[in-house]
């Protein structure tokens, strides 16, 4: 029988172990950095490959040597697939609307516009995510201040969309492609929930969804676009297709589990705000790009948006 702790006692109940939520040390930093390069690199890879291959062919490339190269780690950490209907029913959908979807709609716009315009309307992820997860969950709602961040959110992307809006601008159908990109972002957050349930382990569940993924694109990319009619492509777009699956995918989903193990997934959100940046650094060093007054301001605004929902700012003056 458990003893009993009683008031006055000399034994006293032992006191709780305190679980602090994981930190950001120096390794988790770099990791995050490394992502936010990684993932900034692939608006630069997709900006070099739209030169020369039409959208599905570059997606479903993508996909299909990332899930390769993932099923060899899998295979090399001895981790197993799950073999289970409703774990590739939920690969299914989680591959159309955390790959299919939002890669096909981020190709296409960069088709159109700046990679780093790209970068910062797709930053508008979390937002949204925030949205999903309050319509479509009972433990995710939507408090003030993150109501504050999604307000500013949204304000910086009036700025970007705004002038284009009014004008009828090309570019506008482009900007809200990718902005429906983080739309489907933030509804596979939601639906990447039930993977845990599933018992189905993180790298897995990144391998499951691009197999399911490429089973989409492969055979639409065939059908649509006949990439075997193409001309043949140059060494700097083959070489962006391939490092877009190996380093912007396969390498960064190994890094972005390894941070939520690590880090949590407050911390990991921080990369939101690192990967514009990076990206725009690549499109004017490499594409010759240069970033607008009013994408700047919009940028200015998101970030301030994403910094008030993760809160620590805001904790850390409370504490000075």
């Amino acid at each position: 029988m458990a003893p009993r702790y009683q008031r006055g006692m000399d034994t006293e109940p032992p006191t709780p172990e305190i679980v602090r939520p994981p930190g950001m040390d120096g390794r988790a930093w770099a990791m995050l950095i490394a992502l936010s390069l990684l993932w900034g690199g692939s608006f630069l890879f997709q900006g070099i490959a739209v030169r020369e291959l039409p959208t599905l062919t570059i997606v479903a490339s993508r996909v299909a040597l990332a899930a390769l190269v993932l099923g060899v780690v899998l295979a090399a950490l001895r981790i197993p697939m799950p073999r289970t209907r409703p774990a590739w029913r939920a690969f299914l959908v989680m591959g159309l609307l955390n790959n299919a979807l939002p890669f096909s709609l981020i190709v296409w716009g960069q088709g159109q516009i700046a990679s780093g315009l790209a970068a910062i309307l797709n930053a508008t992820t979390p937002m949204f995510t925030i949205v999903a997860a309050h319509l479509f969950t009972t433990d995710e709602r939507i408090t003030p201040a993150k109501l504050a961040g999604i307000g500013l959110g949204f304000a910086g992307v009036v700025v970007m969309l705004g002038r284009d809006a009014v004008a009828g601008g090309g570019d506008v159908l482009a900007q809200l492609a990718v902005l429906a990109a983080a739309v489907s972002y933030a509804l596979a957050g939601v639906w990447g929930r039930r993977f845990r349930a599933l018992g189905v382990a993180p790298l897995a569940t990144a391998a499951g969804q691009l197999t399911a993924s490429s089973a989409l694109l492969i055979p639409l990319a065939l059908i649509v676009e006949r990439p075997w009619t193409l001309t043949m492509p140059g060494i700097e777009t083959t070489a962006s297709v391939v490092a877009l699956a190996l380093l912007s995918t396969a390498l960064a989903y190994v890094i972005y589990f390894r941070i939520l193990a690590t880090a949590g997934a407050t911390n990991l959100l921080l990369v939101t705000l690192l990967i514009p940046p990076s990206a725009i650094a690549f499109g004017i060093a490499f594409l010759g790009e240069r970033l607008a007054l009013n994408e700047a301001a919009g940028l200015s605004l998101i970030a301030a948006g994403l910094a008030v929902i993760d809160g620590r700012l805001g904790r850390r003056r409370s504490r000075a």
